[in-house]
């Protein structure tokens, strides 16, 4: 890896190396600009890996393989020649995410009353992505409800979606109305703009609740992207997520993905969303359909204490308007 590593320093310009240093020394804490790296493998390139593989293992995943275990963050310019230079792609290691992607389980996980960690044996790094947990038989009793979502239909203020904070069962702030594609929801961000949970007004929070908080830290990147809407774990910690969009085809069980620091899932699919009625959710009443609900650093569900999402210390709520 270090012959190859230095043949692309070595074709790095100093303005680039200088950027790279910078990058590498903040972990990210900022959207950086590009480092951009000529197209093509440089001279010595272990197995042909190109300049974002060969920087993003060593800066950051070491056990990563291959380009499509990659996916550009959406602030990235760079990225298949957005740039408007065909001839230089990205390689800032902290323009990449891994990338979530789901298989289909096995037929056994629709008789499990606590889901699989899926996948079960990841036979590659690159599919230790997320895990899934499925609540017990009664989810299945999940009732088709008329589409009522305010948030989905009749918004007509500009913004593509509002947030909404919780800790258990309890609103702090008031919503959080997102207009541009991107939105960094965190505690302590160095650098950078969007939703600042630290402050929100104070109220009594239990131990457990300022423990989780405690470990937002940088939070999530959530983006608006061409059919979906995608999370980034910016964190160091994970988080949890669910929305109707996440089972796989066929499941009648609310899904809740685990996804790790550094990884990217897909959480809010609009086509798959559009052919979905509403949703009865046991033990917590109507869940609107064009919502995703993302609980920090605690899971919930048949594997965990906490069954309901209310049960979560610190938790976000993410309502969607209408895309147009």
């Amino acid at each position: 890896l270090k012959p190859a590593v230095h043949a692309l320093f070595k074709k790095l310009k100093d303005e680039e190396l200088e950027l790279l240093v910078q990058v590498v020394e903040s972990r990210g804490a900022w959207e950086s600009g590009c480092v951009l790296a000529p197209r093509g493998d440089p001279r010595g390139v272990k197995q042909g890996l190109p300049p974002q593989v060969l920087l993003c293992r060593l800066f950051r995943w070491p056990d990563l393989h291959q380009s499509h275990e990659l996916k550009h963050l959406c602030y990235c310019v760079g990225g298949q020649g957005a740039c408007g230079d065909l001839a230089v792609l990205c390689c800032n290691p902290h323009h990449f995410s891994r990338l979530a992607v789901p298989e289909t389980p096995p037929p056994p996980y629709l008789k499990a009353s606590c889901g699989p960690s899926w996948p079960d044996e990841p036979q590659q790094p690159s599919t230790q992505l997320l895990e899934f947990s499925y609540n017990s038989g009664d989810w299945c009793a999940l009732l088709s409800l008329p589409d009522t979502s305010l948030s989905w239909s009749t918004v007509k203020d500009g913004c593509w979606c509002k947030l909404a904070y919780w800790e258990y069962r309890t609103r702090v702030g008031r919503l959080y109305a997102v207009h541009e594609a991107s939105v960094n929801v965190f505690c302590e961000l160095p650098w950078g703009s969007g939703f600042c949970l630290a402050q929100l007004p104070a109220t009594y929070r239990s131990c457990a609740v300022r423990r989780a908080r405690g470990k937002i830290g940088r939070g999530l990147l959530l983006s608006r992207e061409p059919g979906g809407v995608w999370a980034y774990n910016r964190s160091e910690h994970p988080i949890f997520v669910s929305s109707p969009t996440v089972s796989p085809p066929g499941a009648c069980r609310l899904a809740v993905l685990k996804v790790l620091p550094g990884y990217s899932a897909k959480v809010f699919d609009y086509e798959w969303a559009g052919d979905r009625g509403g949703w009865q959710l046991p033990g917590e009443g109507p869940c609107d359909p064009h919502s995703i609900r993302i609980s920090f650093a605690k899971g919930w569900g048949p594997c965990y204490s906490r069954q309901f999402i209310t049960s979560c210390p610190c938790w976000l709520e993410v309502l969607l308007n209408q895309p147009h």
